[in-house]
C-alpha cells in the first residue's frame, strides 16, 4: 500500500531525490533483501532434504567436464569451478535450457554460484566466451524465462548486466505498473515468449502468426531486457535506456541492422500504445505520420508485438480488448501504407464482408445501416464466420433497434 511505504519510508530515515520517491528506495531495498533470504533458504532447504528425505542413488550422469546430472538436478562437480572458470557460471544456466530432464540446480551447485557471484566483473562481460554463451542463452527455443528469472533470483543476471541489476526490485508507483522493473522486464520478455508457443496462438492470433514469421526473434527480447532499464535514473528513460541498448549490442557484435532494431524499440517502446490511445487511429493523416515514424515493415512488425507484450505485462487489469482492437486497426493500416497493398488475410476479410453486405440487401437494409454496427465488432468476429452468418447475425440485431424506433414514432392520427 502506497501510502504506508511512504510513512515507513520516512520513519526509516529515506528521504526524496530528483529521481526517485523515498518509498521507491526503501521497497527496493526490501525486495532486494528478499531475494537475499529467499537464495540462501533455497540452499537450506536443499541440504535439509538430502539429510532428511534422501532420494534413492541413482548413478551420475556427465554433460562435459564441469557438469553432470544427479537425480534430475545440475551438479557441478568441483566446489571450485566457478572460481577456476568464471565462464562456467553462464553455461550453468545454457546447460538447464539444453537439458529439460533437469529439474533443478544442487545445494553444491547454488552454493558454488552464490560464492563465485562477485567474479562477474568487467574483465568478465569482456571475455567472448561469455558474450558468446549470454547471446546463446538468448537464442534457445526454450526455457528462456525460467532461467532468465533463476539468474535474476541467484544475482547473475543484474552482475552480467550492471545496468539491469540497478532495477532489481525497483518499484513504480504509477497507477499501470503492478511490478517491480525487473519483475515487468521479464514477464515482457514472458509475453513475447507465448507469442511463440503454438497451443497458445489462440490467446492473440495475429501476434503469433506474425511471430512464426519474424527472423531472429530473440532481437525482441534483447529489446525488452532493456526497454525499462534506465527507469529512476532521471530523463528520459527511453532515449538513456536505447543508449544502453546500443552499448550491448556493439560489445556482442550484433550486426548494424539488428542493433539498429533493438535501438529502435527501446526508444520507441510507448509509440504505438500513445498513438493507439490518444490519437484517432482511423484518421489517414495519423497513420502516415505513424508510419513514417517506424519506416519499415520488420520495424512494425517487431513495434506492434512489444507494444502487446509490454502492455500486458504491466499489470493483469491494463489490457483489454478495447486497446487491443486500436493497436490491430493502427498496425494494419500503418502495414498498408509501408507495403502499399492489402494483405491476404485483410482481402479475405474485405470479400466476407462485402458478400455479407450483398445478402443484407435482401432484408431492406442499406448499406451503411449496419455500419455502426460492424465498427465495434473485432477482427475475430469476422474471421470465425462466414458471410452467411454475419448477414443473420446483423439482421437479429438491427431489428430490434428498427422496431423500437417505430413505436417510438407518433402515429397521423395522434398528430391531429
Amino acid at each position: 500500500m502506497f501510502d504506508l511505504q511512504t510513512a515507513l519510508a520516512a520513519q526509516l530515515g529515506y528521504r526524496d531525490t530528483p529521481d526517485r520517491r523515498a518509498s521507491e528506495a526503501m521497497m527496493q531495498r526490501y525486495y532486494q533483501a528478499a531475494k537475499g533470504v529467499t537464495q540462501l533458504n533455497t540452499i537450506l532447504l536443499q541440504n535439509l532434504e538430502a539429510l532428511l528425505a534422501p532420494r534413492a542413488d541413482t548413478a551420475p550422469r556427465p554433460l562435459n567436464e564441469r557438469f553432470e546430472i544427479r537425480s534430475e538436478l545440475l551438479h557441478v562437480r568441483r566446489e571450485d569451478t566457478f572460481a577456476r572458470e568464471p565462464t562456467a557460471i553462464l553455461e550453468s544456466f545454457l546447460l538447464m535450457m539444453q537439458h529439460r530432464e533437469l529439474r533443478g540446480m544442487t545445494a553444491r551447485t547454488l552454493r558454488a554460484l552464490y560464492r563465485a557471484r562477485f567474479s562477474i566483473n568487467a574483465a568478465f562481460r569482456k571475455h567472448p566466451v561469455a558474450r558468446l554463451l549470454f547471446l546463446h542463452i538468448l537464442q534457445q527455443p526454450q526455457g528462456i524465462v525460467h532461467e532468465f528469472r533463476r539468474m535474476n533470483q541467484y544475482g547473475i543476471l543484474g552482475r552480467y548486466l550492471p545496468e539491469f541489476g540497478r532495477i532489481v526490485g525497483q518499484m513504480q508507483h504509477d497507477l499501470f505498473h503492478a511490478y517491480t522493473v525487473d519483475q515487468h522486464i521479464l514477464m515482457v520478455v514472458r509475453n513475447l515468449r507465448r507469442f511463440t508457443m503454438p497451443e497458445l496462438a489462440h490467446e492473440f492470433p495475429l501476434a503469433s502468426e506474425l511471430m512464426s514469421g519474424f527472423e531472429r526473434r530473440w532481437l525482441l527480447y534483447v529489446a525488452a531486457l532493456y526497454h525499462d532499464i534506465a527507469k529512476g535514473r532521471g530523463g528520459d528513460h527511453s532515449e538513456l535506456g536505447a543508449r544502453d541498448a546500443r552499448s550491448f549490442c556493439r560489445r556482442h557484435g550484433l550486426s548494424r541492422d539488428d542493433a539498429g532494431l533493438v535501438v529502435f524499440l527501446v526508444e520507441s517502446h510507448l509509440l504505438m500504445s500513445h498513438v493507439a490511445q490518444k490519437q484517432d487511429v482511423y484518421d489517414p493523416e495519423v497513420v502516415r505520420a505513424f508510419a513514417d515514424r517506424v519506416q519499415t515493415e520488420r520495424r512494425l512488425v517487431a513495434l506492434y508485438l512489444f507494444t502487446v507484450a509490454d502492455v500486458r505485462g504491466t499489470s493483469p487489469k491494463v489490457w483489454n480488448a478495447w486497446k487491443g482492437k486500436l493497436l490491430e486497426d493502427l498496425f494494419r493500416a500503418a502495414r498498408r501504407v509501408l507495403t502499399g497493398e492489402l494483405l491476404a488475410r485483410d482481402i479475405a476479410l474485405a470479400e466476407k464482408q462485402s458478400e455479407a453486405t450483398r445478402l443484407l440487401r435482401l432484408y431492406a437494409l442499406s448499406d451503411t445501416a449496419k455500419d455502426r454496427l460492424w465498427a465495434q465488432l473485432d477482427t475475430a468476429y469476422f474471421l470465425r464466420h462466414d458471410a452467411q452468418e454475419i448477414a443473420w447475425h446483423t439482421t437479429g440485431w438491427m431489428r430490434p433497434a428498427r422496431s423500437s424506433r417505430r413505436a417510438s414514432r407518433p402515429s397521423a392520427k395522434a398528430c391531429r
